[in-house]
């Protein structure tokens, strides 16, 4: 099936944060109602062709801070060879390289081996293919959150944060949770033969994604807000979804298609 359209009438709502008066929260609740769900081992092709079994890893994962990295350090030191398909790599040459991009400024990520992130398990690997922190905080009773790279357990929404000054001269931040669509890769993006977020395909869960990513929108914007939004998000839903559904969700006579042709590639 294709990928709907980038652009599309969508349901918005703003309220200011319960736990903290100096930031309103800026929700898509088109977005937030989706049935979009995660389908990694489950039919996603990869978001490129050649590399059908990587799913959204095969660029590896660029850190937000430096806390951010040194977690992700810190659980790759409690993974067993049971846990990572390469380990001996990681421990050998290390899991974080710099990327340098084309202003150059460079960056820190996880690195790339055998053209993937050093934390994937490919495909015949003993323990299971996929991230290998996502299946340690699995086996230890974390959640993923806790151990993965901060943009992966994010994925697929996207927090934002704008000074916003009002005419009588007071400020508040804006706090944006969004869709984390192909545009939010940067250019790049508009390359992938095939992404989640607009894919018929994964706008299959059994939960709408407020519900299914309660710990990451906890973690996102803190349990005050987090409550407001679930009351919001509710709200939207009561009235019947009808003023802005996701176009993903819907039957395919009323979807309209990103990239025609190029967009029908279902799997690699």
């Amino acid at each position: 099936m294709p990928e709907v359209d980038l652009d599309f009438p969508r349901a918005w709502v703003e309220f200011v944060d319960p736990g903290d008066e100096d930031q309103v929260v800026r929700a898509d609740l088109t977005w937030l109602t989706s049935r979009w769900a995660c389908i990694f081992g489950r039919g996603c092709p990869g978001i490129y062709a050649d590399r059908p079994t990587d799913g959204c890893c095969t660029l590896g994962a660029h850190f937000s801070e430096k806390a951010d990295e040194k977690r992700v350090r810190r659980f790759a030191k409690e993974l067993t060879a049971q846990d990572w398909q390469l380990r001996a790599e990681g421990r050998k040459g290390g899991v974080v390289e710099d990327e340098t991009d084309t202003d150059g400024e460079s960056a820190r990520k996880t690195r790339i081996v055998d053209g993937a992130c050093i934390f994937l398990n490919r495909p015949g690997f003993a323990g299971g293919t996929g991230c290998a922190l996502h299946a340690y905080a699995l086996r230890t009773g974390r959640h993923p959150l806790e151990t993965k790279p901060d943009v992966c357990w994010q994925l697929p929404i996207r927090r934002t944060y704008r000074n916003v000054e009002r005419p009588d001269g007071s400020e508040y931040v804006e706090v944006t949770i969004a869709e984390y669509d192909r545009r939010g890769w940067g250019p790049g993006g508009h390359d992938f033969e095939w992404y989640c977020t607009g894919a018929t395909e994964a706008h299959t869960g059994r939960d709408p994604l407020y519900v299914s990513y309660a710990p990451e929108l906890t973690e996102l914007l803190g349990e005050p807000a987090y409550a407001e939004l679930v009351r919001h998000c509710q709200a939207h839903l009561g009235r019947g979804q009808r003023s802005a559904p996701h176009p993903a969700d819907l039957p395919v006579s009323r979807r309209r298609t990103f990239g025609g042709e190029r967009a029908s590639r279902v799997a690699g």
